[in-house]
């Protein structure tokens, strides 16, 4: 039974109570590590479309790669030696079927956009793709492309905000492999990651645990509770600071230094109002919601050390909190679709898992009026192969692959694109991962093709590849 616990709850919105305690990471509020991270470069710029809606955008990265064949995409007549073995099922939207794994979807189909005619894959076992739109050598040499998350910390926050722009729950190689990176950006657009490991544990290969270790614990933002810094000592440590370098920023032309007290003051706000840690901890959630996203039995299949069971579909929960809470970018992860091996029996397993749960989330958007400005995303970094190998597994496929999306206003009942009679080449309006992610940038208000600069001043397109998808502006 998962538990819930993110450190403590505060006292109210309006200030701390004498026994609540703050602190940043292993730092004080001094300290570098979070008012750095809140550090942000706002460049001009107009959006496009109604700049009053303020929409926000959650990003579901299917670890591991989905099988497009056995979700999304049934090829019934497909030869003996390839076809999946889920039936097609009719769903609310006449002509679109999808497999029996996801009986839940088809019941709101006419609310979902499928693609299924993803194209360009970069064909690496992690997110960046599918959290940039972009080939991971994209700008390499000045440190890639950012993630779209990052580029609204960039562009979209602000020295008044209670919660932070962007939160990458994202676990397994998405994590491991740093996807939600803020390349050209530098690391004043970092997103947030709190650790979320002791509420879903993510075993990971062998290989990546080296991997992690490497990482340090930089690649995580703590934002916890420090008994031994009370917040009255906060204020006295943050007048000291404005004091004791008031003679250097009167020496400062940039303001850069006045820049850093208003991160300082953002950090403040951040962990003082209470927001972001009410909407971490769970245990403040109705039951009746909770029981809304628990799979009312455990499906049959089979799940391996590496794939995630159904608490897993809380993280969904999760995100609407942050969501409602304000956040602008919520990224996470569901693990373990890379499926070498028995592919049938896992897809038994994470099929009804990943079924089930964007069902919940839909509805549980819809039913607090947030649908119409959050856009919901789907998808993983290939598909998997047509012809099932040896060991009954489908290995990976970046010629086709597979999204689902919803809300923010976007068209409804509609798919797509259209593969061959294996699913396994586009036969018909190829989508790239650019081409989606220029359409994430659409729905967020902000033009794909704005200028934003590097670290060093050097302006470049935001999307200098693909499009906003005409079907869905």
């Amino acid at each position: 039974m998962i538990q819930f616990e993110f450190g403590n709850r505060f006292a109210n919105c309006n200030g701390l109570s004498r026994r609540t305690f703050l602190s940043a990471g292993s730092s004080a509020i001094t300290g570098i590590n979070l008012p750095f991270l809140l550090a942000n470069e706002t460049l001009g710029g107009e959006g496009i479309g109604d700049a009053k809606r303020a929409k926000s955008l959650i990003l579901i990265h299917l670890d591991g790669g989905p099988p497009q064949m056995d979700l999304i995409d049934p090829k019934p007549n497909a030869p003996s030696e390839v076809r999946s073995p889920f039936a097609p099922i009719r769903t609310t939207v006449p002509g679109i079927e999808l497999t029996e794994l996801m009986p839940q979807c088809a019941k709101i189909a006419d609310r979902l956009v499928f693609i299924r005619s993803l194209v360009g894959s970069d064909g690496k076992h992690h997110a960046f793709q599918c959290q940039s739109g972009y080939h991971e050598k994209a700008l390499q040499s000045i440190g890639g492309r950012p993630a779209i998350g990052c580029v609204v910390k960039h562009l979209k926050s602000s020295p008044q905000d209670t919660v932070p722009p962007f939160i990458d729950l994202m676990q397994g190689r998405p994590l491991v492999r740093n996807s939600a990176r803020p390349g050209f950006l530098g690391i004043k657009s970092k997103p947030f990651r709190p650790d979320i490991s002791h509420l879903w544990h993510r075993e990971l290969e062998p290989a990546m645990k080296g991997e992690l270790q490497r990482l340090g614990a930089g690649h995580k933002t703590e934002l916890r509770l420090n008994p031994n810094l009370p917040a009255k000592r906060v204020n006295q440590r943050l007048d000291l600071l404005q004091s004791l370098d008031r003679f250097d920023r009167s020496l400062d032309p940039s303001g850069s230094m006045i820049a850093m007290d208003q991160f300082h003051e953002q950090a403040f706000r951040v962990l003082t109002s209470g927001k972001f840690s009410e909407a971490m901890n769970l245990r403040s959630e109705d039951p009746k919601v909770i029981a809304n996203y628990t799979p009312p039995v455990n499906y049959s299949g089979t799940q391996t050390v590496t794939s995630e069971g159904p608490d897993a579909i809380l993280k969904l929960m999760l995100a609407r909190r942050l969501i409602e809470a304000g956040v602008r970018v919520v990224s996470l992860s569901l693990s373990d679709f890379d499926t070498h091996s028995n592919n049938n029996e896992r897809m038994r397993n994470l099929g009804p898992l990943f079924d089930f749960g964007f069902h919940a989330l839909i509805n549980d958007l819809d039913a607090r009026g947030l649908l119409e400005t959050t856009t919901v995303l789907a998808w993983g970094e290939f598909g998997r192969t047509p012809k099932v190998n040896e060991k009954g597994g489908r290995d990976h496929w970046p010629n086709a692959s597979m999204a689902m999306m919803a809300g923010g206003g976007l068209p409804e009942g509609l798919v797509i694109g259209e593969t061959d009679r294996e699913a396994g080449r586009v036969t018909e309006r190829p989508i790239s991962f650019a081409d989606v992610a220029a359409t994430l940038y659409r729905q967020l208000n902000i033009d794909p093709q704005m200028m934003i600069h590097d670290q060093t001043g050097r302006p470049h397109m935001l999307m200098s590849e693909g499009a906003p998808i005409a079907e869905l502006i």
